[in-house]
């Protein structure tokens, strides 16, 4: 490690006339010191030092697959051919705040207007008109706070959200990989989710990258025994997706057990696992409340969402309908297309594979029961098979077994499969979704 005296034993054995003018002591002199040691580098902030690396790789591998996707549409140019609200737009940037983006911009714009379910002809695919209600209010409500604070139109600021809120989730998940498995790992993790299927709504008018932010620090307040934090945080994130339940689950599932525990009770209080267990809920409660009484009926989400968008549990009938028609290369199901569809069979075959690796490394439970309970919600339901890679985005914790293993390649070898996975991502996470199938 450099030193002053180092430094000074340097500068008195080089002659002025030999040294660069980078090693002469005026520079040396004006290079700003680490802490601890050293110079040549901007010191930062013990507590934001960790995070560098991992942001760094986060950041570098989205612009990368940005590129490639942003490359692919304009090669294709099919979104000059539709509509703005259905994957369309003058700039290939438009496609970003479409299909959900541009139910997200409508409230953030508008508000929401709820009245009572408006039913369509029957025949149809669906039942209900389709109405804002059913996308949850933290994120639009974050859009139109930017908008206000700093004069960026609501597309913009939608996708400034997202974007701060993607390097928020990825130093979240940066911080619960590394306590279980080390720095290094922490660091790939938030590689991996960069490139992970269906990254590709991180930086669009989305909420998954507000939700996951939310959750990975939820996750690591529970790791830290921080109840209080984490039972803010569910309850926020009660606030910006229904999925949601799967985070609120695990965290009233690891206080409950905490409080079953004499050891942990004696160490922990149980008055910070109760708030959780109470707090945690109330966010996804009162929203669904609302929206009830709003407009005329206590199930009138769930309504809205079964009959006005055909999303509703069915305890995985709809998934073993496409498991079999892909299986025999068919397509006799709703919401089918192939490409995502082929995609997303992979992901699902990978599951188990993923989840007994994971379990072997003996994660907390609040790890093991936010996974689970958000894959099961995601098999277990009608939607979008196409998008199985984006509604299993949230699940991280997926990460900690490939980080863990992938934390003993030397850098060149992480350095190749990164920069092979980041332009690859361009299509797999982000214009197979937005182009060859709905997001």
């Amino acid at each position: 490690m450099s030193t002053i005296s180092d430094d000074t034993a340097i500068d008195s054995d080089i002659p002025d006339t030999r040294r660069k003018w980078w090693e002469r002591p005026e520079w040396r002199a004006w290079r700003p010191r680490i802490p601890g040691g050293g110079r040549g580098r901007l010191a930062l902030p013990a507590g934001v030092r960790p995070y560098a690396a991992p942001l760094l790789l986060y950041g570098v591998t989205k612009l990368v697959g940005l590129g490639v996707f942003a490359w692919l549409l304009e090669s294709a140019g099919e979104y000059h051919k539709k509509k703005p609200r259905f994957g369309g737009g003058a700039h290939w940037w438009d496609v970003l705040g479409s299909w959900d983006g541009w139910w997200y911009l409508q409230v953030a714009e508008k508000g929401y207007e709820p009245r009572p379910l408006e039913r369509l002809d029957p025949g149809g695919m669906f039942t209900v008109k389709q109405n804002s209600v059913a996308f949850f209010p933290l994120y639009p409500g974050m859009i139109r706070t930017v908008s206000e604070i700093t004069g960026l139109g609501l597309f913009g600021s939608g996708l400034l959200v997202s974007v701060l809120a993607s390097f928020v989730a990825a130093a979240g998940i940066y911080a619960v990989i590394s306590l279980l498995a080390g720095a290094r790992a922490g660091t790939i993790a938030a590689g991996l989710w960069a490139v992970a299927p269906g990254a590709g709504v991180e930086w669009a008018v989305y909420s998954e990258s507000v939700f996951v932010a939310i959750a990975a620090w939820t996750c690591h307040c529970v790791m830290k025994r921080r109840w209080v934090a984490a039972g803010l945080l569910a309850f926020l994130a009660g606030l910006n997706r229904p999925t949601s339940a799967a985070l609120i689950g695990a965290v009233g599932l690891a206080a409950l057990v905490t409080l079953a525990r004499r050891e942990s009770r004696r160490e922990h209080g149980v008055a910070g696992p109760v708030y959780a267990m109470f707090a945690a809920p109330l966010g996804l409660l009162t929203y669904i409340t609302w929206v009830g009484l709003s407009m005329g009926d206590l199930t009138a989400y769930f309504t809205l969402q079964r009959d006005g968008w055909a999303h509703y549990f069915d305890f995985g009938d709809y998934t073993l309908d496409v498991l079999r028609n892909t299986a025999v290369g068919k397509h006799d199901y709703i919401f089918a297309f192939s490409v995502p569809d082929l995609l997303a069979v992979q992901l699902v075959l990978a599951l188990p594979f993923l989840i007994a690796l994971m379990l072997r490394k003996r994660p907390p439970l609040v790890l093991i029961a936010y996974t689970l309970a958000g894959i099961v919600s995601v098999l277990g339901t009608q939607q979008m098979f196409g998008n199985t890679s984006r509604y299993l985005l949230p699940c991280f914790p997926l990460l900690l077994a490939p980080a863990a293993a992938m934390s003993r390649l030397k850098l060149p070898s992480l350095a190749v499969f990164f920069t092979t996975a980041a332009v690859a991502s361009g299509w797999y996470a982000h214009y197979v979704i937005f182009e060859l199938g709905i997001p």
